[in-house]
Parts: C-alpha cells; structure tokens; sequence
C-alpha cells in the first residue's frame, strides 16, 4: 500500500529532474553555440548558407554547433584597377582596426563602407567600384575580428559600433568634413548604433538588409533551417550577450533607428531569409520622413551591386545627388 502511495510523487520527481537535466543540457548547447557564433576561427573552412545544409549537416550544426571562419581578405582594390594605401586606425578596447583608402581624382566626398558578419573589407570591392565610378572617395574598414583588423571575436554590430565612431572621429579630423557611411547587414546594424549611442552625425548613411532586433534576426535564422527557435534563439542571444558583455535583447536598430538624423537609403531583397521587407520596415518607419526604402525583388542575404548592378547604381546614384 505505501508502495503505491508514493509511486506517483516518485514519477513527478523523475520527471522534474528530466526536466531539468533537459533544460541544463539545453542551455549548454546554447553556451556552446553562442560561443562559436561570436568567436572566429582560423583556418576553418566556411560551412555555407544554413538554408542550403543538407539534413545531415543541419543536424550536425544544431547538435555541435558552426566552427566560423575568421574572415581572410582575398582581394585588394587593385585587383579592381584602383589605387589605394593601406592605413590603421586605433580603435579602443586596444584593438587595431586596418582600412583601404581609394582616393578618387575629383572625389565628391568620401564614402566609408563597413562590412557584415563573417565578412571583410575585400566583400565590398564591388561596392566601393561602384562608388568609385559615381565619382566618390572610398574608404573600406575591417571590424574588430576580421580582415587584417586585431582580434577574433565578433558582437554582431554591439562593439562594433565604437569601431564606427572611432573611424569617423578619425575620418573627420584626417579630411575635415563629415562622411558618407555605407554598410552591409551587421555593418548596417553597427552604424545605427554609433548614431543612437556615440551621437556620430555622418553627411549621410546607406544601409542594406539592417535587421530590427537581435532575437528577431536569431530566430529568422532557425527559421531558414526549417526548425523551431523557441527556447533556442532566447539563449542563444541570452549567453551570446553573456559571454561577450551586453544584454542581446536590448541589442534593437529599432531602438537606434529613433535617433536618425540624416538623410538614410536603406534597402532590402524581398528573398532574404535572414532579414525580411518587413524587418527594414519596421527600421525605415522609426526613421521616418528622413528615410527613402527600396525594395530589390528576388533578392536574398547578399551583395546587391551584384545581384542587380543597374537597379543599385541608379538607387544610390539617385539618393547622393539628393544630398546636394
């Protein structure tokens, strides 16, 4: 009789502790994970897209986690028939951040383009081409962790946005006039918070695919693998923020966006699975009346210039000759 009395208090207790040695694992995995998405490896080879991983590899990532490459420059602007000098700005927290400065004869002002996450200076070539041939100055920066800048850790635009401001302060006194800030995804994210945070007042900014908010973007990521982000993505982005000293749910460029005060470009592909029209949206109406959207059909997470050339130079071309 005491046998069966107890029995079913026994069952909860064994369910509590699976429950809760569930729950220890989970968030050790997450830890794991976080570090991996934050911390850059050398000598690694690149994983891919999650969304074109096999099963096996899908599972692989979600059990063990991506060991992330830290990004290599495999090009210089010469290899695009630019001049260019190689320069290094301090930055603080003792890092080093490296640059490419491609002067233009004529320039009409000097662009500054910061690039986006698992990426480098190299991946914005074309970019900094294009703005070259609408007769601009260009000036392209390494992150912290990235090209041939020092370190190996990446925050997904939190720190990176002193390296924004340290490179601007260090822009406007070398030139003695504002620039233009262009930057891709992470690079986007970075320059909205210099605005909201260290109060940097470029000439003006253009920015592709920013996402809204930092769990947003984590949980559209689960998504692209077909998976389900809850409770994942909360600690993924809550150990992320942990490890690296930031809070990951305050981490919102529509937080920052409020503090915008000059002209924006912002643009998104309709395609992109890590960052929606309606994630750019949401960033472009915190904006406001300063804030011209352009939406590039068919599109995903990728370069612009090279997806559509035409559309993007006419975009941007359109944008800067209404500044003056």
């Amino acid at each position: 009789m005491q046998n069966l009395l107890t029995f079913p208090w026994r069952r909860r207790r064994l369910l509590l502790a699976a429950l809760l040695l569930g729950f220890v694992a989970l968030n050790i995995l997450a830890y794991i994970h976080a570090y991996r998405m934050t911390h850059f490896v050398a000598g690694v080879s690149h994983p891919g897209k999650p969304e074109s991983m096999s099963f096996g590899q899908k599972l692989n990532a979600l059990i063990l986690g991506i060991e992330v490459p830290r990004p290599k420059c495999s090009q210089t602007p010469a290899d695009f028939d630019l001049s260019f000098e190689s320069i290094t700005i301090p930055g603080r927290d003792g890092n080093s951040l490296a640059a490419w400065l491609v002067p233009h004869p004529e320039a009409k002002g000097l662009v500054v383009l910061f690039h986006g996450y698992a990426a480098c200076k190299s991946n914005l070539l074309s970019e900094a081409k294009a703005f070259h041939d609408l007769g601009y100055s260009t000036l392209l920066v390494d992150f912290r962790g990235s090209g041939e800048s020092t370190g190996d850790v990446t925050t997904v635009g939190v720190f990176e946005a002193d390296d924004v401001a340290d490179v601007f302060a260090c822009v406007c006194e070398r030139f003695q006039k504002k620039p233009i800030l262009f930057g891709q995804s992470m690079g986007a994210v970075a320059i909205l918070r210099a605005l909201a945070v260290h109060g940097i007042e470029p000439e003006a900014i253009i920015l592709e695919c920013p996402f809204n908010r930092m769990l947003a973007t984590v949980q559209n990521r689960f998504a692209a693998m077909g998976v389900p982000s809850f409770p994942c993505a909360q600690l993924l982005v809550f150990w992320g923020g942990m490890q690296n000293g930031f809070n990951g749910f305050h981490h919102n460029p529509v937080d920052y966006a409020k503090e915008v005060r000059c002209p924006t470009l912002l643009m998104i592909g309709d395609g992109d699975p890590r960052v929606t029209v309606g994630d750019v949206s949401e960033v472009s109406n915190c904006i406001g009346k300063r804030c011209e959207l352009t939406i590039f059909q068919g599109i995903g997470h990728e370069s612009y210039v090279h997806a559509r050339p035409r559309l993007w130079i006419d975009t941007v071309n359109g944008f800067l000759g209404s500044l003056k």
